[in-house]
C-alpha cells in the first residue's frame, strides 16, 4: 500500500504548491505535453476521408498508443527509484503535476469571489476559465451552478481518479490516468471530426472514472452539511445525468448544498435540455459556492488522511 502513502505526498505537495507560474512558463506542464502528442496523434490518423469504420478502429490505436507510451515513462521512471520509504515520497513528488487539487480550488474560488461582490462580468470571465457553455446568458444563479458543478467533476476527474490509479499501480497508474483523461478531453467529444475517431477515449474515461467517480460523491456525503440529502440526492439523481461518471459528485454537491444543479444551458448558441439534479431546490448563489469550496476541501483532506494511513501506518 505504498503507493496510497505516495498520493498522499502528491496531494500535500501540491496543496502547498500548485504548479507555478514560473515554471509553468519554463517547462509548460505535464498535460500540455500530452496534449501535443494528442494532437500529432490525432493530425496524423484521424483522415477525413477515412470511412468511419477505419476513424474508430484509428481511434482505437491511437488512444492504446498515448495511454501505454504513458504508463511506459511513469514504470520506467519509478523502477530506477531507490527502494524502501524513499521510493514512494519520489513517487509522490513526481506525481504531484498530475493532481489538480490546489488549481481547481483557485479557479473555483475566483468566481465566488467577483460573485459575492456583485461583479458579474468579472464572475463571468472567472467561470468561462473551468466551463465550456455560453457565460454572457449567465445570471448569478447560473453563474454559481456552472462553478459548483465544475468543482465537483472535477474534483473526480482532477483529483480521486488520478490518486486512485496511482495509489493502485504508482506512476503508470497516474500517468496511464491522466493519459486517459486528457484524451477524452480533447477528442473524446462528438463533434464531426471526433465522433468516430474520439469514441474510444470516450469509453475508455467512462470504465477508469467508474469507481472514482462514486468514491467522489460518497466522499461529498460524508462531509456534507446535509448528509441525508445529499445521499438521497446522489442516489436517486446520479443516473439522470448524461455522463455515466459525472452525476455521481455533481448529485452529491447538490444534495449538500441543498440546490440544484444540471438543467438547460446553452452552448456555442444553442440550448442543451439536460435533467435538473435536485429539481424543486432553490437555485444557488454566491455563497453556495464557497460552502461547496468547504466541502470540496474537508473531502479532500479526508482522502489525503486515507491514504496517507494506508501508506505509512
Amino acid at each position: 500500500m505504498g503507493f496510497a502513502g505516495a498520493m498522499a505526498v502528491a496531494m500535500a505537495v501540491d496543496a502547498l504548491l500548485g504548479w507555478p507560474a514560473p515554471l509553468f512558463a519554463r517547462i509548460g506542464h505535464p498535460v500540455t505535453w500530452l496534449g501535443r502528442l494528442i494532437t500529432r496523434v490525432d493530425t496524423a490518423w484521424n483522415r477525413p476521408s477515412d470511412p468511419p469504420a477505419f476513424r474508430r478502429a484509428a481511434g482505437v490505436a491511437g488512444a492504446l498508443v498515448v495511454i501505454a507510451v504513458s504508463a511506459a515513462i511513469g514504470w520506467v521512471l519509478q523502477s530506477v527509484l531507490a527502494l524502501g520509504w524513499i521510493q514512494f515520497v519520489l513517487v509522490g513528488i513526481l506525481a504531484w503535476p498530475l493532481v489538480a487539487l490546489r488549481s481547481l480550488d483557485d479557479h473555483v474560488a475566483a468566481v465566488a469571489g467577483p460573485l459575492q461582490a456583485g461583479d458579474i462580468a468579472g464572475a463571468r470571465a472567472a467561470v468561462s476559465r473551468i466551463v465550456g457553455r455560453d457565460p454572457a446568458t449567465l445570471d448569478e444563479a447560473g453563474i454559481a451552478r456552472a462553478a459548483i458543478e465544475s468543482l465537483a467533476e472535477n474534483a473526480s476527474d482532477g483529483i480521486v481518479a488520478p490518486v486512485f490509479w496511482g495509489a493502485l499501480f504508482g506512476l503508470p497508474g497516474i500517468f496511464g490516468y491522466k493519459a486517459i483523461n486528457t484524451l477524452d478531453s480533447m477528442i473524446g467529444h462528438r463533434s464531426e471530426r471526433h465522433e468516430a475517431f474520439g469514441w474510444a477515449a470516450a469509453r475508455i474515461d467512462d470504465v477508469a472514472n467508474f469507481i472514482p467517480a462514486r468514491l467522489t460523491g460518497f466522499l461529498f456525503v460524508l462531509l456534507a452539511p446535509r448528509r441525508t440529502e445529499a445521499l438521497s440526492c446522489m442516489t436517486r439523481d446520479a443516473r439522470r445525468h448524461r455522463s455515466p461518471n459525472a452525476g455521481w459528485p455533481e448529485a452529491a454537491m447538490a444534495g449538500a448544498l441543498g440546490v440544484r444543479l444540471s438543467g438547460p444551458r446553452i452552448y456555442h448558441g444553442s440550448i442543451t435540455n439536460e435533467p435538473w439534479l435536485n429539481e424543486g431546490a432553490r437555485d444557488p448563489l454566491a455563497a453556495d459556492i464557497t460552502q461547496g469550496l468547504t466541502v470540496y476541501r474537508r473531502a479532500m483532506l479526508l482522502l489525503a488522511g486515507l491514504l496517507a494511513i494506508l501508506g505509512f501506518a
